[in-house]
């Protein structure tokens, strides 16, 4: 008999939210921000310039637009003060996180629906702490989760694709990993690594830059919208009540 469902851990970007539409937008419009003080570097060759820089460096690199002046020819930004070039690009970006930062409107209902039923509801991703917890709130949809029940890789010393860090979560909240769901977008890091920890796992497949990508095990369900998670989850709870 499957074990009763008593939890649902959720990943965050490509999950929750459109993370590549997003950073494109903001990307470029920090690119943009710059070229109104005055770079005369043209938009599309400096936006591909960072994307290079990001590629490098990595996203959760803090100093992208700094590193971007140096890379490029002096020329560009000759008689600029570069520090007004850099808060150009950085109030740009989070202007787009203030303004469009956004979950898709089908998970708050969903997570509306889950929240009145008795199961823990919580999130595991990877990144920042505070970066992460910051998404939470922007995108709305920390008041469904069970506040001990959020696990960011920077806190935990453990990252994805560590089962470890899955273990960790469940019995963090007393629950064992075949109790408890994992709704992750990547193939790798969320599927085949929840796999390993045993638990029940769905794959969001609804675009993003792992859409077509494979990793070695498949996902007990896909979904392509969150409402397919309410028929998943009562699935799964009938099964358990069996």
């Amino acid at each position: 008999m499957q074990p009763k469902l008593r939890a649902i851990f959720f990943d965050v970007d490509e999950t929750l939210f459109p993370t590549s539409e997003f950073t494109e937008r903001a990307r470029r419009a920090a690119v943009k921000a710059m070229q109104d003080v005055g770079l005369r570097m043209p938009v599309e060759t400096c936006y591909h310039e960072l994307l290079e820089v990001i590629s490098e460096f990595g996203s959760n690199y803090g100093q992208h637009y700094d590193k971007l002046l140096r890379r490029i020819c002096p020329a560009y930004w000759q008689g600029i003060n570069p520090a007004v070039l850099v808060a150009a690009a950085v109030t740009a970006y989070h202007g787009c996180k203030r303004d469009s930062l956004e979950a898709y409107p089908d998970v708050i209902e969903v997570l509306q629906e889950l929240q009145r039923t008795d199961l823990i509801l919580g999130i595991i991703t990877h990144g920042l702490e505070v970066k992460q917890a910051d998404k939470l709130l922007r995108l709305g949809v920390y008041p469904y989760l069970c506040p001990q029940a959020i696990f960011i890789t920077e806190q935990l010393g453990i990252s994805k694709p560590n089962p470890k860090l899955y273990r960790r979560a469940c019995n963090a909240m007393g629950v064992s990993p075949e109790e408890a769901i994992y709704v992750g977008d990547h193939p790798v890091d969320d599927v085949d690594a929840a796999n390993a920890a045993g638990m029940i796992t769905i794959r969001v497949r609804r675009g993003g830059r792992h859409l077509n990508q494979d990793g070695k095990t498949s996902a007990n369900y896909e979904l392509k919208n969150f409402h397919d998670l309410d028929d998943i989850v009562r699935a799964c709870l009938e099964a358990g009540n069996e």
